[in-house]
């Protein structure tokens, strides 16, 4: 392939967003094997403010770029110097799509074939502990002059995409890149082909972690190769930022999307990732409890938390929780002022509530007035139903569970379709306790208005 041309490509940009992200300077060097044919650099004025953070980085500055030519100057040269060749860049995704957003600024399509040298160099030079053009330069003895200017990493990039070019002897590799079918120079730098391609396509969640193993992301998906295939080919730039720093994906088969749900849940909250932004903001549950005052009355109350800890019930709205124990009082013939309904008063004059039988007023004594407390105890513990949903498992002999004890999520489990769950006992030697939350709580509640009881199984 020694008359293959390439332009080996670098630039400088403003930083930010796909779509407002522009060029500050440019390097094309046109190569055919070992020859230069040209080579052109350039500063471009963006037309925007340069943030103080990319001048600390790059040295470019709003001053160096004021006399500097616009894109659309430029255009031409960049068009006619990268017609067809083959378009190289360390990470070719961000150069490329930097520059063909350019053009479209201008109403030209710009479109060319294109190699990236990080994951060509992953394929060729296996084993490095960073691939980024600093150390990679540095691990094989490339001199890198003037490094984040775009220059000096453009001809450091030729010496590698050289030594590259010198270690496919046959050009097998990088024709199986530039193969039409390959998704190879679309895929994100960090990332194997091979781990990606490996995703199962069953229902479950998905890790993504940065280099040091940090999860950064999770998400759920009935079918997880393509799920994380769309964040791959995504054209945002929530996406592109996300798989620009992802450099190992993990998953966990759960078998039906329900399990999924409550993993994914569980997950966020465990390792709370820099890219998800749902189920991040705390969520609290109200809850009725009960307690025994001086006086020996047993009184309710509303007790929020963020988590859901032992109580009598519990709600995830302050209007639900508060029109159950309102429905209490009104039922029982409790006074509101000792179900924390009134405060600050002597003796009640709720609104709504007129049976209060006087133990405000000494009217009542503690013991009757307690009974009755119990009794509306007792209530609702009758109302906290335990019971499991049956789904689909993870492979076809196999049946996933999720258990909900007197109300509450306790996790999910498996077990194979041979063995027979008749107790709340069963249950538990099969289950992986998990917290309930708020979302655990909206995922059940949506799937049992959803899906109805067909599935479930009180006890």
């Amino acid at each position: 392939m020694t008359e293959a041309l390439f332009s080996i490509i670098d630039v400088e940009t403003t930083g930010g967003g796909m779509n407002g992200n522009r060029i500050t300077e440019i390097c094309i060097v046109r190569l055919q094997g070992d020859t230069i044919l040209d080579k052109y650099t350039t500063l471009v004025n963006p037309d925007k403010h340069i943030p103080a953070q990319i001048t600390a980085l790059t040295g470019i500055d709003n001053d160096l770029v004021s006399d500097a030519p616009r894109f659309h100057e430029v255009a031409e040269k960049i068009d006619e110097l990268t017609r067809d060749t083959i378009f190289v860049a360390h990470n070719v995704s961000f150069d490329y799509n930097v520059i063909r957003n350019e053009f479209k600024n201008i109403g030209i399509n710009f479109t060319r074939k294109k190699l990236c040298t990080v994951r060509l160099s992953r394929k060729l030079i296996p084993g490095l502990n960073s691939y980024s053009l600093g150390r990679l330069c540095n691990s094989i003895n490339i001199p890198l002059n003037d490094r984040h200017r775009a220059e000096g990493d453009t001809d450091a990039t030729v010496i590698l995409f050289q030594r590259l070019l010198d270690l496919d002897t046959n050009f097998e590799i990088m024709s199986s890149f530039l193969h039409v079918k390959s998704k190879e120079s679309t895929l994100p730098p960090h990332l194997s082909s091979e781990e990606i391609f490996a995703l199962p396509e069953s229902a479950g969640v998905y890790l993504f972690k940065d280099k040091d193993q940090k999860v950064i992301y999770v998400g759920k998906a009935k079918d997880i190769k393509k799920r994380v295939l769309s964040h791959i080919y995504s054209k945002s730039t929530k996406e592109y930022k996300l798989c620009q720093e992802t450099y190992h994906i993990d998953f966990e088969e759960t078998g039906n999307e329900l399990t999924a749900l409550l993993l994914e849940a569980d997950y966020i909250q465990k390792y709370y990732p820099k890219h998800n932004r749902a189920q991040k903001r705390p969520a609290y549950a109200y809850q009725i409890i009960s307690y025994v005052n001086r006086k020996g009355i047993i009184q309710l109350g509303i007790g929020k938390s963020k988590t859901v800890t032992d109580s009598l019930f519990t709600f995830y709205s302050l209007p639900d929780a508060t029109e159950k124990l309102t429905l209490l009082c009104e039922k029982y013939k409790l006074c509101p002022r000792f179900c924390g309904l009134q405060s600050a008063v002597e003796k009640c004059s709720h609104y709504r509530i007129k049976n209060c039988e006087g133990i405000c007023e000494d009217k009542e004594t503690v013991e009757d007035y307690n009974l009755k407390v119990q009794s509306a105890i007792t209530s609702l513990e009758e109302e906290k139903p335990t019971y499991l949903i049956k789904e689909r498992g993870r492979e076809w002999d196999e049946t996933a569970f999720v258990f909900v004890e007197e109300g509450t999520y306790s996790g999910f489990g498996f077990i194979d379709n041979e063995t027979a769950i008749s107790s709340t006992e069963d249950c538990n030697n099969y289950l992986t306790k998990r917290v309930a939350t708020y979302h655990t709580h909206k995922i059940i509640r949506s799937y049992l208005k959803k899906q109805g009881e067909r599935n479930v199984v009180y006890f």
